[in-house]
């Protein structure tokens, strides 16, 4: 603001010295501009905005410049400086009345286009618009966790034409990784009735009814569904579960035989439907991508076992890549890191036919899962056998990556045919005896490490890190070897468009997934 008014001349007695300076030439003529004539004159402006002899010579303030150029410049700041611009003298704040300015900022800002014509028709303008939805609900927009104990989830909140709709994101039934995401509104904000804006409850089978949003701390906030009889159905509990249970897992409670499956899903019914949509969400950011990032860092569905899919969040550390849970479960529960995995230690797989013998599996991973515990028990040795070697002398990220790579080429790790860790595709299959829900997964990988995965007993009682095998098959899909369990978990890459969905750098990002395993733990 101060900016501006140097600018334009205001002085101290916070008037415009060229008003003051045109009532000493003409005392006789008011030189204030009300509403209708400011907003004739921008008009008339712009329809001869073609013409540059509009503009003075010697410009020596921004009040000297044509209102047809003040409407560019105007449009061109950010949405939440016109305010205090409009402060500084009545020929501002008249020219920012014009719709121009307000619906490029609304395309701008939120990408609203031609849905903004269709307010308009209905009698809402795009200043109304920006000032009254956009702007003030501006802080919702993104990614969230909600709280619902362990399972968590992944909800994002967009401008989705005329509204703010908060979607719920869920994973594609089980075991059908590669299928689409599912979604599901929540909320939505509008303006449709009265120029004023109402919040809406979706949940449920009746139609939108009325909710309510508070936005109390930063990075949190809770909705409210002030109408939950709306989410009633009138064949009671009974219907409600069975029309969950079709949408949740795309089948009924007969087709599915496992007792404990059937357990783990009436678990969370019973847990989920308690909140009728009044819940608590706390942001969460997508991980910046960086240079050494062995790919594209973002979120994926992977196959859980009896849990089905979940949404974990793949991010790279220096030398480590970790998958957190976005969604969870009774065991592990959603924010903690279910996938951690050391770049500096890259497996070299055998032939075809011993990649098939879960003994010769075991050997390779446990040798590693050996060294690194007397690493960690004796962080002052210095590690044993040619891969170690390789991501000592390179460091990490991916120069300490190409360096232990090309050690482990040279020194072949036991057993009858060795291939190196390179990038190149090679062949791959699952060892005899270890379970999959997807008998359909890629057979060839371009890189295999070492890494753990966490297991804990119901209630995440007794968790541990088991060794496993980290396998990269593209850009798209990884997959995870649980030893112990003697399960195969694949994961494929949620490929949705999320806006404001990235942190603003990587301090951020690592903060937030500090907070997020404290909020499960």
């Amino acid at each position: 603001m101060a900016v501006c008014a140097r600018l334009c001349g205001v002085g101290q007695s916070r008037r415009c010295r060229r008003r003051q300076r045109h009532n000493q030439q003409d005392q006789g003529s008011d030189s204030d501009m009300d509403e209708e004539e400011g907003e004739r004159i921008v008009a008339a402006a712009e329809a001869t905005a073609d013409s540059a002899s509009t503009v003075p010579p010697n410009p020596q303030s921004l009040l000297d410049l044509p209102p047809e150029i003040l409407v560019e410049v105007f449009s061109s700041l950010p949405g939440t400086e016109l305010p205090n611009l409009a402060l500084v003298c009545k020929k501002f704040r008249q020219i920012l009345n014009t719709e121009t300015i307000w619906r490029r900022r609304c395309t701008e800002e939120f990408g609203m286009r031609e849905d903004l014509r269709k307010m308009e028709v209905v009698g809402v303008s795009s200043r109304e618009l920006y000032a009254k939805l956009l702007h003030p609900y501006r802080h919702i927009l993104g990614l969230w966790q909600p709280d619902i104990g362990p399972y968590g989830g992944l909800l994002n909140v967009v401008v989705d034409g005329l509204f703010i709709i908060g979607w719920m994101y869920l994973p594609p039934h089980d075991p059908r990784v590669e299928d689409p995401m599912r979604r599901r509104p929540l909320f939505r904000i509008h303006m449709w009735e009265s120029n004023k804006v109402a919040v809406e409850c979706m949940y449920g089978h009746k139609g939108p009814h009325k909710g309510d949003i508070q936005t109390g701390k930063k990075d949190e906030f809770s909705t409210k569904c002030n109408q939950t009889d709306h989410h009633r159905m009138p064949g009671g509990r009974q219907e409600e579960f069975r029309t969950w249970l079709e949408e949740e897992w795309g089948r009924t409670l007969e087709d599915i035989f496992h007792e404990h499956m059937q357990e783990l899903i009436l678990m969370k019914f019973i847990y989920t439907s308690q909140y009728d949509n009044c819940l608590t969400y706390r942001r969460i950011y997508l991980p910046p991508r960086m240079p050494s990032d062995l790919l594209q860092p973002g979120l994926f569905k992977g196959t859980y076992g009896s849990h089905g899919l979940e949404i974990v969040m793949l991010s790279f550390h220096g030398p480590c890549a970790r998958a957190t849970k976005l969604t969870g479960d009774p065991n592990v529960p959603a924010g903690q890191l279910t996938l951690d995995v050391d770049l500096n230690r890259p497996v070299c797989l055998p032939d075809l036919v011993h990649q098939r013998s879960i003994e010769e599996l075991s050997r390779l991973v446990l040798g590693m899962h050996e060294e690194a515990q007397r690493e960690v028990q004796n962080p002052d040795v210095a590690p044993q056998g040619a891969a170690s070697e390789g991501a000592v002398a390179g460091g990490a990220g991916a120069a300490g990556l190409e360096s232990a790579m090309e050690a482990q080429s040279e020194s072949p790790q036991p057993g009858p045919s060795s291939s190196s860790a390179s990038s190149e595709a090679q062949p791959f299959v699952l060892p005899l005896g270890v379970m999959t829900r997807n008998e359909v997964y890629p057979r060839t990988c371009k890189m295999c490490f070492y890494g753990t995965g966490l297991i804990a007993g119901h209630g995440f009682t007794s968790p541990e890190r088991t060794p496993g095998l980290f396998v990269l098959f593209d850009e798209d899909h990884f997959g995870f070897i649980w030893l112990e369990l003697k399960s195969f978990s694949l994961y494929s890459r949620l490929t949705d468009r999320l806006a404001h969905a990235y942190a603003p750098d990587m301090e951020r990002f690592e903060a937030m997934l500090r907070n997020m395993q404290s909020w499960t733990s």
